[in-house]
């Protein structure tokens, strides 16, 4: 299950929040590889590490990296006391973490009879690329709106593990990241995905949370086999907490898998098989023969869903001024504009109902 190799760093390379770039010597050739300092120490030219090559030698898109595993002949301290949330239980490299709901956590007793969202905007989407689609719509519809990012475990476990989610912190894009489940690493760790977005809210006092897996999205060409299913049981959490879920639709014109193009197979299954609470279905409206066929496609999900149609004027502009390149299964926001318009298309309309109450509430003060 592991391949193991032993080299040495010959090259320290770029840095982000919580990761460093290497290039190692293997035997006779070199190596990219990738080092989380919090787990394993701070690797310096010249040191030994032990790597996990199997993502590498499978030539992987995302997690194509050798993994440091550990520096053997120059351990790290112990980290500091506190937190008994285990992540990546059980695994060589399980982590200890401190939870929001962790009950030595200062944040416990906010937490502990915490039931409601209050009607906060949650965009659920499927891929971890259309998180800086979705933050291009929101501040495109709202600027300086509170976003906190909450990422699940069907991607990459560490968030360190995403350029993304540090250079849009770093932008000011997001407010706060909390990692839930066995993904870690966030300004704030929760066991749930239930836990996390109560953190968002109560704790880092979210307008608005966006929600996918981390990098690294995993698909087997089956009905069923793919991490984002995941979204539509996020949809059913947000509205069992009392939130509102605006569910991003992934949508392609480019990518050469039938089952991808249009409205993605993925999309269709979370939404309309697994999803069994309403959320708001945004369906961008694109101009042509593609647009229709994607309107039509959405029809089913009008069984149990608010489809929302949105006009995507202006969101390209907004996405070209993004802190970030947009890119997703390689391909670039020209490449496949729909992907990305139908991603900011819903961080539009979720900007947009941060201002209005929640049902409830409304009913009470008309």
């Amino acid at each position: 299950m592991i391949r193991w190799r032993d080299g040495v760093v010959w090259q320290v390379g770029r840095s982000w929040a919580g990761a460093v770039e290497l290039i190692v010597e293997v035997g006779a050739q070199r190596v990219r590889a990738l080092a989380y300092p919090e787990l394993v120490g701070t690797p310096v030219a010249g040191d030994r590490v032990l790597l996990n090559v199997g993502a590498l030698d499978k030539g992987l898109g995302t997690g194509g990296y050798a993994l440091v595993v550990a520096l053997p002949d120059r351990l790290p301290e112990d980290p500091p006391e506190g937190g008994h949330l285990v992540k990546a239980r059980y695994t060589p490299l399980q982590a200890m973490v401190m939870g929001a709901d962790d009950q030595e956590s200062p944040d416990h007793d906010v937490l502990r009879d915490a039931d409601d969202l209050f009607g906060t905007p949650v965009v659920v989407a499927d891929l971890h690329s259309a998180l800086p689609a979705v933050l291009a719509g929101v501040y495109e519809a709202r600027p300086n709106t509170r976003v906190v990012y909450v990422m699940t475990d069907g991607g990459a476990l560490p968030i360190a593990f995403s350029r993304t989610v540090a250079a849009l912190r770093e932008a000011g894009w997001l407010s706060s990241t909390v990692t839930v489940g066995q993904a870690y690493g966030g300004d704030r760790e929760a066991v749930t995905v239930h836990t996390g977005l109560l953190t968002a809210v109560h704790v880092l006092a979210a307008e608005l949370v966006v929600l996918t897996q981390g990098p690294g999205n995993l698909g087997t060409g089956t009905r069923w086999g793919f991490s984002g299913v995941q979204s539509g049981e996020a949809v059913n959490a947000v509205e069992t907490l009392g939130g509102r879920a605006v569910a991003s639709l992934r949508i392609s014109e480019a990518d050469p898998r039938p089952r991808h193009r249009g409205i993605s197979h993925h999309s269709l299954t979370a939404y309309g098989r697994v999803a069994l609470q309403p959320a708001d279905v945004v369906v961008p409206d694109l101009d042509g023969d593609f647009g229709d066929a994607v309107r039509d496609a959405a029809e089913p999900l009008k069984a149990r869903h608010r489809v929302v149609r949105i006009d995507v004027d202006g969101l390209y502009d907004a996405m070209l001024a993004a802190p970030v390149k947009l890119s997703t299964m390689g391909r670039s926001l020209d490449e496949d504009r729909a992907y990305f318009e139908a991603a900011a298309a819903a961080g539009r309309h979720a900007a947009r109902l941060v201002d209005i109450p929640p049902l409830g509430v409304w009913s009470q003060n008309s």
